[in-house]
Order: C-alpha cells, then structure tokens, then sequence
C-alpha cells in the first residue's frame, strides 16, 4: 500500500486548511472561492431522468446504453463540430478526475515513457503518470519538447487554472507535430462550454483534425456545465482504436458509469436551455468578482473561459491567500499547479450569488 502513495504528492488542498479556518472566522462567515465546486441547483429534467431510471437492478455496460451513445455522438457532432462520429468514436467515463489519474495505467505506459502536460495545469495529470510510474514533463510549447519516448501529450484548452484558450491554429499546429512523431493526444476541453472573451475550439474539429481522428481523444465532463459534479458523469471522444482498448481494459476494470447516470446524461446533453441559464449565471457572477478584484489591486491575466479568475497582486501566492483569508475569501494557491504559478492566485466563479455578493462587498470596502 505505501509503495503506491509513496508515488504521490502531499495532497495539496490539506494546505490550505489553516487559511481556510481564517476566512471562516470572519464575522459574515467564509466566502470559498477555491474550489470549483457546482453550487447551483442540478436542473430538474436531469434530476427527473435519474429518478426515472432509479429502478435499475442489473450492471450496467461499461459502454453505455445505445441511446446514451447516442445523445453523446449528437453533442460532439452538434456543439463541437464534429462529423461522421460512431458510437466507436465515443466512451463514457466515471468523472473526468479518474480517467486524468489512471489513463497512462491504462494506456500501458511506464518507466522509460513520459507523460507531457502544461506547465501551468491541473495537477492529476502528473498524479497519473506518477501512478504508472512514468516520467513527467512540463512545457510551454509541447512542439519544443523532445519526442523521444513521449508517449502521452496532454493538451487543456480552456486551461484549469489560467482560463487560457488555444486557438484553432496552435491546436493544429500541435496535432500534426504530435501526429508526425506518433504521440497520442489527449485534450481536457471540459470547460469548453464556458468561453466568455474567446470562443474555444475543441480538437474534433474538422479545421484541427482534418477530418480524421487518428491519434486524438477529447475528454469531457457535465460537472460544470450541468452542476453534475456529484454524479460523476463525463466521456471521451476520438480515435476509436484507442477508445476500443480503454473499452476492453475498463470492462476488466468494472469502470462503469450507473445507470441512472447514464439516463440523467441522456437528458442534459439534449437540452441546451439549462446550459445557457448556467453560463448566465457565471457570467454575472465573473463580472461582479472580476471588478471587484481589479478595483483591489490585481491583475487578470488570460482567464478568458472556464471557471476561474488567474489573479495576481505579484506578491507570494500565500501572502495573497492570507490577505483574502483575513477578509473572510479563501482562494486556491497558484503553485497548486506548478511553480510558475507562485505568484498567482485562483479564484473560483462557483459560490452563490448571495456569497459572491459579500466577497465583492468585502474587496471594495
């Protein structure tokens, strides 16, 4: 068992307990902007679907139902401009969290093949590599990596934390180097729902992929852009010879998504209503925290999609998680996700309207 956890990492999140102590000692009570954690309610239709299905006593497949196939090669040809995509061309997963930890387990990779991931980036992806006991390694640009026993590239467009988009040109560029030197690409586009001041692009487009999907997965989840971050709900898309591998060691596995969830799937990916009365939400609560910020003396940078605000007063990333703290506002450290972000803090759009209200009062008095 140590021999496994010895691999790991502190958890990084256990550091912030004392600050998060701090901001809950303030006397209009703590406003936590650390995690991106969904608050808002899980739309009823979904809710409805999952109550439908609760009377589900057999296993589930590993595959998913045909019908959720189906609303799930809908989506990727309806939101992300895909064409021609099979239910080969589609996985459903148990989160997106458990496929970053365990894809390069899954993939058979170990000593000797490396994993590549931003450097500024969420940091399960080099959890998963050191779970498989491969080497790691941070870039700014991947095409300036050495490809020599590159085996894995992960791409994170909107990035978690900074919010940054690659445009339709840089992920192409990127896809044909990967493609020349033969390294298979995986793309985290989970807040791909959530471009505010850029439209995000997802590697299945016909304008990146040039209509084929050798050698490129997407990966995807309905925690953020249907509040379904508790029922674990996410999925893959791309390269069906890969997608059938991970199918065949998933099944050993018993990675299966629940049947409710599968119904509950079927239901959010076929409505877009309740997605855009989501972005709305954000999108008022971005405003709201974003002149607040400035107004307090930081700088934005990037945080063009996705869930977060990339803040900086260019101090420590601790001193500024003290000084929010005091006010009663616990943030995420920027070197959570990489020593380039030691001067950065994250700050979270999901908190109610009621608590985002009292952080932006807390900022400006």
């Amino acid at each position: 068992m140590s021999a496994v956890s010895d691999r790991l990492p502190t958890f990084p999140w256990d550091k912030l307990e004392p600050y998060k102590a701090t901001a809950a000692a303030h006397p209009g009570g703590i406003v936590d902007l650390s995690v991106g954690t969904p608050v808002d309610p899980v739309p009823e239709l979904i809710q409805k679907a999952l109550v439908a299905a609760a009377d589900s006593p057999g296993y589930p497949t590993v595959w998913g139902t045909p019908e959720l196939r189906d609303a799930l090669t809908g989506w990727v040809e309806r939101r992300l401009g895909a064409r021609d995509v099979t239910h080969r061309h589609v996985l459903p997963i148990v989160g997106s969290k458990e496929l970053v930890a365990w894809l390069p387990t899954q993939l058979g990779l170990g000593p000797g093949d490396k994993v590549a991931y931003p450097r500024l980036a969420y940091p399960t992806y080099e959890v998963g590599a050191r779970l498989a006991r491969a080497d790691y390694v941070a870039y700014d640009d991947p095409t300036e990596l050495d490809p020599t026993d590159l085996k894995l590239l992960w791409l994170n467009s909107p990035s978690n934390p900074t919010g940054r988009v690659l445009s339709a040109a840089e992920l192409t560029r990127i896809v044909a180097w990967a493609r020349e030197h033969g390294i298979l690409v995986f793309s985290d586009e989970c807040y791909i729902e959530l471009g505010w001041e850029a439209e995000p692009v997802s590697v299945l487009h016909p304008d990146v992929c040039g209509g084929s999907y050798e050698g490129i997965v997407s990966v995807h989840s309905l925690s953020k852009r249907s509040n379904l971050a508790g029922y674990r709900a996410a999925f893959l898309a791309g390269d069906p010879a890969v997608l059938g591998e991970l199918l065949e060691i998933r099944k050993h596995g018993g990675m299966m998504t629940s049947a409710p969830t599968q119904a509950a799937v079927v239901a959010a990916l076929g409505d877009d209503t309740h997605v855009r009365e989501q972005r709305e939400r954000y999108a008022a609560r971005r405003a709201a925290l974003r002149d607040a910020l400035v107004r307090h003396g930081f700088r934005i940078e990037h945080s063009e999609a996705s869930l977060y605000l990339w803040a900086t007063r260019d101090e420590s990333c601790w001193s500024t998680v003290a000084h929010l703290a005091d006010l009663g506002v616990l943030v995420a450290p920027g070197d959570f996700y990489g020593e380039a972000g030691a001067t950065f803090v994250r700050v979270a759009l999901t908190a109610s309207d009621e608590r985002v209200a009292a952080a932006v009062e807390r900022l400006t008095s």
